[in-house]
C-alpha cells in the first residue's frame, strides 16, 4: 500500500536499464496528467530521451523507488529531471528543475520533497548557486510543497512585480 513501504531515493544512472525504464515510464506518466499536458509521450521522445540526457553533462534526474506490494522488488514511484544552466548575475551555476513527477497514488507523501532534497544536495556539489522550477498556477499542490521547501516567487524589485514564464517554439516536439 502506498505510504507504508520504505522510500528509497538515488540519482538516476543513465547507463542502467532499471533507471532508464523507470524514467521513461514515469516522465510518460506525467505527461498524461493534466499538469503534464494530458498528453503521451511521443514514441520519439520515449525512444531517445534517456540518450539524450546522457549525453548532456549539464543533465541529472533523481528517482524514487518504493517498495513493491509483496516485497519482492522496487516499483519507480517519482522523478526529477534538472538541468544545469547558469546565472548572470551570480556569476555561477544554477539548475533549473525541469520535471516533478510523483505517481497520482503516492502523491501528499513527501516524495517530491525527499527527491527535492537530494537534488538540492547535488546542485550544491555542482557550486550552484539557485535552483529555479516553473509550476502552473493551478498547481496548488505543487505550490504549497515548493513553498514549504524553500521556493519563492521570483521578483528583483516589488515595484516591477514577480518573473513571468514565457516560451516560444522553434520546433514543434515530435
Amino acid at each position: 500500500m502506498p505510504g507504508t513501504s520504505p522510500l528509497r531515493v538515488c540519482r538516476a544512472d543513465y547507463a542502467n536499464p532499471v533507471h532508464a525504464s523507470a524514467l521513461v515510464s514515469l516522465l510518460d506518466a506525467y505527461a498524461r496528467d493534466p499538469m503534464g499536458g494530458g498528453e503521451p509521450l511521443s514514441e520519439f521522445a520515449r525512444a531517445n530521451l534517456v540518450f539524450a540526457l546522457a549525453a548532456r553533462p549539464q543533465a541529472f534526474s533523481v528517482l524514487a523507488f518504493g517498495e513493491t506490494a509483496g516485497g519482492g522488488g522496487e516499483l519507480p514511484v517519482g522523478l526529477v529531471n534538472c538541468i544545469e544552466g547558469f546565472s548572470t548575475f551570480a556569476c555561477r551555476p544554477l539548475v533549473n528543475v525541469h520535471d516533478v513527477a510523483v505517481l497520482s497514488p503516492y502523491r501528499g507523501q513527501r516524495v517530491a520533497e525527499k527527491m527535492l532534497a537530494l537534488v538540492e544536495e547535488i546542485a550544491r556539489e555542482r557550486g550552484a548557486c539557485k535552483l529555479t522550477l516553473e509550476v502552473l498556477q493551478g498547481n496548488a499542490g505543487a505550490i504549497k510543497l515548493y513553498h514549504r521547501v524553500g521556493f519563492a516567487n521570483y521578483q528583483l524589485d516589488p515595484v516591477m512585480g514577480q518573473a513571468q514564464f514565457l516560451q516560444k517554439w522553434l520546433r514543434q516536439p515530435s
